[in-house]
This record gives structure tokens, sequence and C-alpha cells, in this order.
């Protein structure tokens, strides 16, 4: 296998090497989130992160391109666009009346880069599917088309990559078109030889916003080229970018880079993973257990300064298998967790999320909400039963909630901020129930 050729092309056999317990690929099904046109109507702004599969290039035809099951991590923007006239890779927010379902970014790091942590793809079409429509082959000429289409579009433009991605040139090439080559699958065109676990979390405007400036700010660290960025499968992979971007907007915690290497070995973001651990985030907070979920500090945080919690209505699941009519990629792909051994608790999340249309059908996810919600209200019990719970099961909690006057005070204003705002999102996932196309309706996953 080749060094390099994309996020965690080589993060199997370094993975492995590192931790002997690293878990097999699990089989999945094929979903769809919801029909584009429709969900980018009700969620205008939203995150997409995507776990993307091991890349296997069938030999004799381009860059020799095949990788680990590590897989790669790459992330869509919608509501937001490449500055073309930047000449850099360098993101801004598409007008509010122009967004919707193709008007988006694809943003994908990679270990050819240099002087740039992330590049930006146009559009989720290109960026996803090559422009290629769901039926066609990857053909030769396909492929060579969608390069043609890439090198049209600059998204390589003022992008340079390390020396070392050259040394396996054909004579003849030129380093500009070679640098097209060996990203295809994984900077853009996605599908045509990768399988992606996608996630997404509806943002707003501000949010997104967020998200814009913290990606610009991350790349302006290497613009001028005084300061080269070095991806590393512990200390700073593509996940550590994903992750961070939604830390950005409030969804969890920053994940840290450039860890001492001993620590990060056992504690680094990993694509699949992160796939799970968003849905969870997302889909399933302690709503119904105030305690727990005010004992969660970026939670707390999140509904007491925005009223807004990472766990609402909308964030979906979408799994999309590499192309199987083709002629240029292997198509029997793996994507791996980061594991513990016998106890598995990756796999079986995985399993029980993929077995609950909640995640991946839209009207199954409001309904849900719409019930949880209810639940939660009619369930209501006053500030005093919360400070007598805390008391009884503090050997739990460490340290324990609501033991100082303070906290209490703290404890009353947040149990008040939660009760308004889930009854304003009762009345938000009614309102868009009732006003669903009645074609919408539930599609759990099927087999592919």
């Amino acid at each position: 296998m080749k060094k390099g050729h994309g996020g965690f092309l080589v993060a199997g056999k370094i993975l492995s090497a590192l931790v002997a317990f690293l878990c097999s690929f699990a089989t999945a099904h094929a979903a769809l989130a919801g029909e584009a046109g429709l969900y980018s109507t009700l969620y205008p702004y939203y995150a997409e992160v995507c776990a993307l599969s091991q890349i296997l290039k069938k030999p004799g035809f381009g860059a020799d391109l095949r990788g680990g099951p590590g897989g790669h991590s790459v992330l869509y923007l919608n509501g937001v666009r490449r500055k073309t006239d930047a000449h850099y890779p360098t993101l801004e927010m598409v007008d509010p009346a122009a967004s919707s379902a193709q008007q988006g970014v694809g943003v994908s790091v990679n270990d050819h880069f240099r002087n740039v942590n992330w590049i930006a793809v146009d559009g989720p079409d290109f960026f996803f599917s090559g422009g290629l429509s769901p039926s066609a082959r990857v053909t030769h000429d396909a492929y060579r088309q969608t390069q043609a289409r890439a090198k049209a579009m600059g998204i390589y433009d003022g992008v340079e990559f390390r020396d070392w991605f050259f040394n396996d040139m054909p004579p003849g090439t030129s380093k500009r078109d070679w640098m097209y080559e060996i990203s295809v699958s994984t900077d853009y065109a996605i599908d045509f030889g990768r399988d992606r676990y996608c996630a997404r979390v509806p943002l707003d405007r501000a949010k997104m916003s967020a998200v814009v400036d913290y990606l610009n700010g991350v790349n302006d660290l290497y613009k001028s080229g005084k300061t080269e960025y070095v991806w590393n499968v512990l200390q700073n992979n593509c996940s550590h970018l994903t992750h961070n971007a939604l830390a950005a907007a409030g969804v969890w915690d920053h994940f840290p880079t450039n860890k001492f290497v001993l620590f990060a070995a056992f504690d680094f973001p990993v694509p699949k993973n992160e796939f799970i651990n968003q849905l969870e985030r997302t889909n399933d907070l302690p709503l119904a257990n105030l305690l727990d979920l005010y004992a969660d500090p970026a939670a707390r945080q999140s509904l007491m300064r925005e009223n807004w919690l990472p766990t609402e209505p909308g964030a979906l699941a979408q799994i999309v298998h590499a192309r199987k009519n083709n002629d240029v990629y292997d198509t029997d792909v793996k994507l791996i967790f980061y594991d513990w051994p016998l106890f598995e608790p990756y796999h079986r999340q995985f399993d029980e999320i993929e077995g609950e249309p909640r995640y991946f059908d839209i009207r199954a996810n409001l309904a849900y909400f719409a019930k949880l919600y209810q639940t939660i209200l009619a369930a209501r019990k006053p500030i005093a039963w919360y400070v007598k719970d805390a008391a009884a099961h503090h050997v739990n909690r460490t340290p324990q909630l609501l033991a100082s006057p303070l906290e209490r005070r703290d404890f009353a204003a947040f149990y008040d901020r939660f009760y308004r705002y889930v009854s304003g999102q009762q009345e938000a996932v009614q309102a868009t129930l009732a006003a669903l196309p009645r074609g919408i309706a539930s599609n759990p996953p099927a087999t592919p």
C-alpha cells in the first residue's frame, strides 16, 4: 500500500499495530435521510459528517490507491459555499434566500496537503456522486470526465501537496493533474469507491457561521506557508477537524489536537466511532432525566446561553454504499470501529441504530420527538423533587449535584429554561409534522 492518498488510508495498519483488538467491519444497510429538497426546506442550514470506508482501486488504471479499513471522514455544510475568488480554500455563507439542496460545500482533510488543513468542493452532487446519475456506471471515461470537471472547478487552487506524493507520478504527467488523480473518491466523487455513513445535524445560521469561522481560522494558520499542516492519525486527523467543526456550533466539547502520543493512542477520534457518537449526541441526550442533562456542562451551557440542545428533531443518518456498477474500484470495502473487545459497545450501538427508523426517516424522527416532548411535559415534577433525588443518588454522581444553595439556584434557572424550551419544541415539531407532504412516509433502512 502506498503512503498517504488521503485521510485514514493508512489508519488500518497503524491502528492494528497500536491496538490488537480493532474490530471487524459490520455489514450495513442502505438508507436515505429523507428527500433532499424537503429536508433542506425544513432545515436550510445543516452539517453532515460522513465516515468513509477504505478505498480499493482496481490495478492497471491510474494511480494505485488501496487503503486500510480505518477509512476517512468528510464534512458537508448546507447553506455554505466556497469562495471561488479567494484562490485558497475559504468558505462563506450563502444568502438565506438562496439556500437549497444544492447550495452547499463539501470539506475534506487529506494527508497530501502542506499549506492547508482542508479543501472545499462545490455542491453535494459533485462532492458525493461526482456528478453521475444514481444509475450511471463508474467507467474509465466517467472517471476522467469527473477529474476534468474537478480541475475546471479549481478545487485545489492555491493548494500545495507534499513532495513525496509525486514520487509515483508517471512520466509526462503534470503535478497539477496528479493532484486530482490521487484524490478521486477521497476529496471528491466520494461514492465512486467508498461506502459512507453520514450523520446530519440541523443548525441555525448563527451556528453555521460559527462553523465557517472556525474552519477558515484553521486554514488561516497555513495560508502564509510559514507553518505546514502535518496530518497525524493520532494527533491531528480528518476526524479531529469534523469533530471540532461541530464543537464550534456547540454540539459537543472541542477535541484537542497534538496530544501527547501515548495518551492520544487511547483517545483519538475515529471516523466510524464519530458516526455513532454524533447520532447519539444529536438524538439521545437524556432529555427525560433532567439531572443527568444538567450534569452535562456542554448541554447545560447550550440551553442557558442559546436556548438550544444538540438533541433536536432532524438529526438523521444516511448510509450509502459505493457504486456496484464499477470499472475502477473494488466495492467490497470495510470500515472499522475502534472498539473494546468482547463488549464491543460501538457494534451494539450501531445495530440498535440501524434497526430504528427514527434515525433515518424524517417523519419517524419528528414523531419520536413529538411523543418525547409530550411525555416530558406530562411527567414534570417540582424542583424540590429533583433536589431530593440528587441527594438520594449522590453516590452515583461525583461531585454531588445541587449540594450548595448557589447550585440549586442555578438548577432552578435551568429547570425553568428547559421546560419553556421543551414546550416551544413541542409546538414546533407538531407544526412541522402537520406541514409534511402526505406522500412522505417512514422508510426504514432497506437491504441493498
